[in-house]
């Protein structure tokens, strides 16, 4: 007979909610999943999975295998003034996935998105509501419709995601070879315009 009630903290316990969390998220997506569930799944108290992660958008990272916490880089874009966000979202965005090790992960993460439902289900999810829809939002102009904040929000990820493919994933040669401060250059104005208008 086993024991009732949760199991204590073990040796993998972060491993464990980890691979709890892969299999809710990709039967439920990222939207649907709860960190009550995900403990539950992984046999824990809930408060080991907070002990563990910040919340939701640091568990997917783990999940993800990101190499960094999202939720601090974008609070750190949110926290620059209006007419700066381009600007310090493309930096953002290159100084994490420029490293060698943030190259690997990246074209990584894009052949299991392009290979799987779910992980594209995912990703998708993520990325509009944690990231780009959370910058869009908060720099919305008076009145606007969600809606057009999460147009906004999807434009401006399909420029970045769209330059880290061609960078990391195709290698096309002019976006490989290309300074980190020039392609911020290029990118700061578009990303500017989609997201704080």
């Amino acid at each position: 007979m086993s024991p009732r009630g949760r199991r204590p903290a073990g040796s993998d316990a972060r491993g464990d909610i980890v691979e709890a969390a892969r299999a809710e998220f990709a039967e439920r997506g990222y939207d649907a999943v709860s960190l009550r569930a995900i403990a539950r799944r992984a046999g824990v108290d809930s408060a080991l999975v907070h002990h563990y992660f910040d919340g939701k958008a640091e568990l997917f990272a783990a999940v993800i295998t990101l190499p960094v916490n999202p939720q601090v880089l974008i609070d750190a874009v949110l926290a620059v003034p209006r007419e700066a966000v381009g600007e310090a979202l493309a930096r953002t965005f290159l100084l994490v996935w420029d490293s060698p090790e943030g190259r690997v992960r990246f074209a990584a993460l894009i052949r299991s998105v392009l290979t799987h439902d779910e992980a594209a289900r995912m990703v998708r999810e993520f990325v509009v509501r944690e990231i780009f829809a959370r910058i869009a939002l908060a720099h919305a102009p008076a009145g606007e419709d969600p809606g057009d904040a999460e147009r906004r929000a999807g434009l401006a990820a399909g420029q970045l995601i769209g330059v880290a493919m061609l960078r990391y994933a195709v290698h096309l040669p002019a976006l490989v070879d290309a300074d980190p401060d020039a392609l911020v250059a290029d990118l700061a104005p578009t990303l500017q315009r989609y997201l704080a208008p």
